[in-house]
């Protein structure tokens, strides 16, 4: 079954999805709001300081146990989902370089993280496992 974006696409942009990725929806949401509108180089740049340890990512939700940061009010350092919407944002800069985009005036028009199917785990308790899509949608600019 093919994913269904919940954005129009152009011919100058380009695309990628993580489907069902097992990481926090919660954490999802504000790596994309943080990187929503940056550019490519750059986002990449920002998750792989969040990855060292060396930026953090605001949280304007779910701010519990979130101390204040440096140049913020809250943040905290997602590393397991950070380095998973990495991935993402590579394969879509190396889907827009297969579609003869340049890839230095990418920017990240889209990113949106909801809810996956949940599956059911195994044991005494009745648990479910929680996933978590993830869309990405870069457009070339003009300069």
């Amino acid at each position: 079954m093919a994913f269904k974006y919940s954005t129009t696409m152009t011919e100058n942009s380009a695309k990628a999805a993580g489907v069902g990725l097992t990481i926090s929806r919660k954490q999802s949401v504000q790596i994309c709001q943080a990187i929503r509108g940056m550019n490519v180089q750059k986002a990449k740049k920002y998750l792989e300081d969040v990855i060292a340890l060396k930026r953090p990512i605001p949280y304007t939700k779910n701010t519990t146990d979130a101390g204040h940061k440096a140049g913020m009010a809250a943040g905290k350092y997602p590393i397991k989902s950070s380095e998973k919407i990495l991935n993402l944002l590579k394969s879509a800069e190396a889907n827009a370089q297969f579609k003869g985009l340049s890839t230095g005036n990418l920017i990240i028009r889209h990113a949106l993280a909801h809810k996956g199917p949940s599956t059911r785990r195994y044991g005494r308790k009745s648990m479910k496992a929680k996933s978590t899509h993830v869309e990405l949608v870069v457009e070339e600019v003009k300069k």
